[in-house]
């Protein structure tokens, strides 16, 4: 904070900065009565003490400048990492030995929820505002430093097929770009990319003045990454094979500079138990031991709540009472599909379906197997696979946001060990060749047909 005495006086500019917020939003909180102030002349004026107290009854944090590594101790892999979000990816990747000396990351709360959990590794804020250069130096590495590996999960809403999809033309698939032209100046040994299934058939022309291609924007990548010297692997991964209690299919291309490929990554779970590997983790055992007295969640609105309240675990919409569905539905009712989930019950004893940024979103319902409430905070936190005293900051549709949109731990600590493997020069253990990752056909660079 600007000032160390709880009864300093500071200007509502200060404010607005500790806040990292406009000074425009200061003055509103003062006029709502949200944070006290009083008038010295004609200027707003406000103890140091009240931020602090507005801060910690909004689970915020002051909000952090980009600043470098504050810590001086060596790593035995060298590590970049990029929209980094509440760090899902990169504690999987820790757990695995690599480390990142750097975060990139431009939300607001997603900043603060680092800053909280890893403030002595260097943070940088929009990738569009930083030269490579630049990037290194925060990490505390010379111009030119040899880096092992960059990782990251650019902004999938400009591929996801719930959306317009309209890949690199959306200021969201631009970064993707960035991302993909530091990498070609930084050359890390290994990069990661993780996105939505839908970047596998997300149209984009593949010549200029083109029309749009379906696996167009897929082809792009690849074309980046192979000219900038990589090999790549891909393939579509369902996060319950490596542990996680989630269904959450997500695409991971992993390249190598060189003509080696990196292996595909190895499963440590299967649906049927086949394989030799335990069946699938569940909803039940990830959420064992929670207090439910100590349960942080939203509610559904009454009027959803009563449909809820008839259905029993596992059950959506359609086990309803006949009159009952069109009613609950609405005009979805007439929508195509098997629209699965509108009121949907989880199951305890299978994997959750794939968290959203809400669990009250009606066509991605995420109700309790028993109780009458969405999942709770507590709840996506232990299926994502953070740890219990891991500090998400903001309201509660911050860190349901926040938590949605993580990459599940236990996926990352399966990509760690993937290129930590191959760093190794640990095979691919052949038991696992033809192994089912996704439920999809022709989703990986040995089957994936790339338009002509």
């Amino acid at each position: 904070m600007t000032s160390s005495q709880p009864d300093a006086l500071i200007s509502a500019e200060e404010a607005a900065d500790i806040l990292g917020v406009t000074k425009q939003t200061i003055s509103r909180l003062i006029r709502e009565s949200r944070i006290p102030a009083q008038k010295v002349g004609n200027k707003w004026v406000l103890y140091a003490e009240d931020i602090a107290e507005y801060l910690d009854a909004n689970n915020l944090i002051p909000e952090p400048k980009d600043h470098g590594r504050r810590s001086e101790e060596a790593t035995p892999v060298v590590a970049l990492s990029f929209f980094s979000g509440a760090l899902g990816l990169d504690l999987g990747m820790e757990a695995a030995g690599i480390a990142p000396l750097l975060y990139c990351e431009n939300d607001r709360k997603c900043r603060m929820t680092i800053e909280a959990c890893r403030p002595d590794t260097a943070l940088a804020g929009d990738i569009n505002s930083y030269t490579s250069s630049e990037l290194l130096a925060l990490a505390g590495l010379a111009p030119g430093a040899h880096v092992d590996v960059m990782f990251g999960g650019p902004p999938c809403q400009a591929f996801s097929t719930a959306g317009a999809r309209r890949a690199f033309d959306d200021a969201r698939g631009n970064v993707f770009l960035k991302y993909l032209e530091l990498a070609a100046e930084i050359r890390p040994t290994y990069i990661v990319i993780e996105n939505v299934r839908g970047l596998l058939s997300t149209p984009y022309p593949t010549c200029k003045d083109g029309d749009p291609v379906k696996g167009g924007a897929l082809r792009l990548i690849l074309k980046h990454l192979e000219e900038a010297g990589y090999a790549v692997s891909f393939n579509l991964y369902n996060a319950a094979n490596f542990g996680a209690p989630q269904i959450r299919e997500r695409v991971v291309l992993i390249g190598k500079l060189g003509g080696k490929k990196v292996p595909y990554l190895t499963p440590t779970h299967a649906a049927d138990g086949t394989h030799d590997l335990p069946a699938w983790r569940t909803f039940r055992q990830a959420v064992e031991g929670l207090d439910p007295e100590a349960s942080t969640h939203t509610d559904f609105p009454p009027k959803r709540l009563k449909y809820f309240e008839m259905l029993k675990e596992g059950q959506y919409w359609k086990h309803l009472p006949l009159p009952m569905q069109r009613e609950a539905m609405g005009k979805a009712y007439e929508l195509s599909g098997g629209k699965t989930g509108f009121y949907r019950r989880i199951w305890f004893d299978r994997p959750c379906p794939t968290l959203v940024t809400s669990p009250t979103m009606p066509a991605t319902d995420l109700c309790h197997p028993t109780d009458n409430r969405p999942l709770s905070v507590e709840e996506y936190m232990r299926v994502q696979g953070f740890p219990d005293d891991w500090r998400i900051c903001g309201d509660i549709s911050d860190r349901y946001r926040q938590i949605g949109n993580a990459v599940p731990v236990a996926l990352g600590h399966a990509i760690g060990r993937a290129i930590v493997d191959d760093m190794q020069g640990i095979p691919f253990d052949r038991r696992f060749d033809g192994f089912k990752y996704s439920r999809y056909r022709c989703t990986s660079d040995q089957t994936w047909c790339m338009p002509q």
